[in-house]
């Protein structure tokens, strides 16, 4: 899968623009020069969020293709330094969300106890997202064209400033990342999905069944 399609899949997957997808197809570190330190225990925390959006089912999840790690990679290398810095405190932040649910930490918590406050969390990142959605149902067209504009002439996202501004907009970029490390990776690619490494000649007719695996 390059780049593209699997931004392009996981922007499906989330309902809109992934945070930092511009310089991850770009190949390119931000601007910033900002380079925040992950610790050990960092990493493991987000291996154990990542893997309760993609547990263990027929296939290896989240933890097994190490999208801890590469969340650490992507914040440091594609994001902003605004993101970046609301990203680390979410590391904070998700474990006071556990401690006011469940009275102890996310790593503490039982699974579906980490089930169930993650499925909040999305809950808040939906409704928010929805009003974003609805401010721009509001604008104009030739507003919508200006932002278009500045969208591709900036690479920079109009909208990130309303998004930044929701309280849980942390646990947006850890449910992308997660998704976009998930399906990006060998497992994801070749387990997740259906793989055909040597593909023959193209067919478009291919039977499917709800509930198959996508081709990678």
């Amino acid at each position: 899968m390059k780049r593209r399609e699997a931004v392009q899949y996981i922007s499906l997957l989330v309902g809109g623009t992934i945070v930092g997808g511009t310089a991850f197809l770009s190949g390119c570190k931000s601007k910033t020069g900002v380079s925040m330190t992950f610790t050990d225990a960092d990493i493991s925390l987000l291996n154990e969020i990542a893997n309760t959006i993609l547990p263990d089912t027929k296939t290896p999840g989240a933890k097994a293709a190490k999208v801890g790690q590469f969340m650490t990679v992507m914040v440091n290398d594609c994001y902003e330094a605004p993101d970046q810095k609301m990203f680390h405190e979410g590391l904070v932040k998700i474990d006071e969300a556990s401690k006011d649910k469940n009275g102890k930490s996310f790593m503490e918590s039982t699974p579906q106890q980490r089930h169930d406050l993650l499925v909040d969390l999305d809950t808040k990142v939906k409704d928010y997202n929805n009003k974003i959605n609805e401010y721009i149902n509001s604008l104009t067209p030739d507003q919508r064209t200006q932002m278009k504009i500045q969208q591709d002439f900036t690479g920079s996202d109009p909208l990130a400033d309303k998004r930044r501004q929701n309280p849980v907009y942390y646990f947006q970029m850890m449910k992308e990342l997660t998704l976009l490390g998930y399906f990006t990776s060998e497992i994801g690619c070749t387990q997740a999905m259906r793989y055909v490494e040597r593909p023959g000649s193209y067919n478009g007719d291919l039977p499917y069944k709800k509930g198959d695996k996508a081709f990678a």
